[in-house]
């Protein structure tokens, strides 16, 4: 089978779950023997734009007409089977539906986040849960800033959502949505997405168990409890400096980058039991997650298939989290983890306490991790999976 796979990749070093799982799956075909076809940008290539280009770029986002081109042009000298789409925003364009399209190839998209009900991906206003703007009227976003906190920026996104709204860019040009959870899938349904179209399936990682050995650093304790990912408002990086705030005797390992970075870094700087280690390359990353006694991961957003969950169970590591999006899938309470809901720091303390104190249950929670990861996120059970959703549209 011949497969183009179409991506936006996030910035270099931001560690983006949707730029793993896009190069995860690309290697699991390539395994197979599919022929893969990329059709990539990054969002490197606009920082390092002229300000003409960014103007000229920033405009690109209601509708490319160099990606339209280019992805039209591929479609036509390399006929692919199936345009397997996976983030398009900001710079590719919902052009790039129309482009897969038109050329007479089904248009498979997976859903990374809840973008085609809240343009701004994060169904949060500041820090609370929010997706009115799935009944179309994205211009309120401006009232509440929802974009980047500007009100230009948010009335700039609404009008191409508002556009595409009215084009039915994302119901008539996508043939299947690849939904990562149950709340997605709600969400899609309640705004008249049609339930036909709609699959689920979960992310996958390659068995990280069998390859990684634990790292130990010299400067940081034995046992630490560990949060890793994108330091940002939407995985609750706040709420997780207030749990720390009231724990002051258990060991926090921090991993990760993002427009939080020095405000967390400011904060633990006085906190004694506090390491923030800046952004670590993956496979270190999680050679540090495996040496740790359990995963704390106080997101304040919906989860589609969070990385850090599944990566965390590859490893046998329980996991506390916010009881929202996929961390209600993923966990089940006292057995191989907590869920707490949402932004209930002491809720969070008493867990963390809770499992920090109890080693044995601790190892058993993350053997029952392990066994949830075998059942459920195994890379060809997923390649099955993936096929059999191209087969049906090919």
């Amino acid at each position: 089978m011949k497969v183009l796979i179409i991506h936006n990749f996030h910035r270099k070093g931001s560690a983006s779950g949707d730029d793993q799982v896009c190069k995860n799956e690309i290697s699991l075909l390539e395994s197979h023997g599919h022929t893969v076809i990329k059709y990539t940008i990054s969002n490197d290539e606009f920082d390092q734009l002229g300000i003409i280009r960014k103007i000229i770029s920033t405009l690109g986002m209601l509708w490319s007409f160099d990606n339209y081109k280019s992805v039209k042009n591929i479609c036509k000298e390399k006929r692919p089977d199936i345009v397997h789409i996976h983030t398009f925003f900001p710079l590719l364009s919902p052009s790039i539906f129309y482009a897969a399209k038109r050329s007479g190839i089904k248009v498979i998209v997976t859903l990374h986040d809840t973008r085609f009900i809240c343009p701004c991906a994060t169904s949060l206003r500041g820090t609370q849960l929010c997706n009115e703007c799935g009944d179309g009227h994205y211009f309120r976003m401006c009232k509440y800033k929802c974009f980047k906190n500007s009100r230009l920026q948010s009335l700039i996104i609404a009008f191409i959502f508002k556009y595409h709204r009215i084009r039915k860019s994302f119901y008539k040009q996508i043939d299947k949505y690849i939904c990562l959870n149950e709340n997605q899938i709600k969400l899609l349904l309640e705004i008249g997405f049609d339930p036909k179209k709609i699959v689920k399936k979960y992310n996958f990682v390659p068995d990280k168990k069998m390859h990684l050995k634990p790292i130990k650093i010299d400067y940081i304790p034995d046992r630490y409890v560990v949060f890793y990912g994108r330091i940002g408002e939407e995985k609750g990086i706040r709420v997780l400096m207030k749990i720390w705030d009231i724990i002051s005797d258990i060991p926090l390992v921090i991993m990760g980058s993002g427009p939080l970075e020095n405000e967390l870094q400011s904060w633990a700087k006085n906190k004694e039991h506090v390491y923030f280690l800046g952004y670590i390359e993956n496979s270190q990353c999680l050679s540090i997650v495996k040496n740790g006694a359990f995963v704390v991961f106080p997101s304040i957003c919906y989860e589609g298939c969070s990385m850090v969950e599944i990566e965390t169970e590859s490893l046998g590591k329980a996991l506390i989290a916010t009881d929202i999006g996929f961390s209600i899938e993923v966990i089940t309470n006292g057995i191989n983890g907590y869920r707490v809901p949402l932004g209930d720091v002491n809720g969070f303390v008493e867990k963390i306490n809770d499992l920090w104190n109890k080693p044995k249950l601790c190892q058993e929670m993350g053997e029952n991790s392990r066994k949830h990861y075998e059942e459920n996120y195994l890379p060809e059970d997923n390649y099955v999976q993936l096929l059999e959703i191209y087969k049906e549209l090919g």
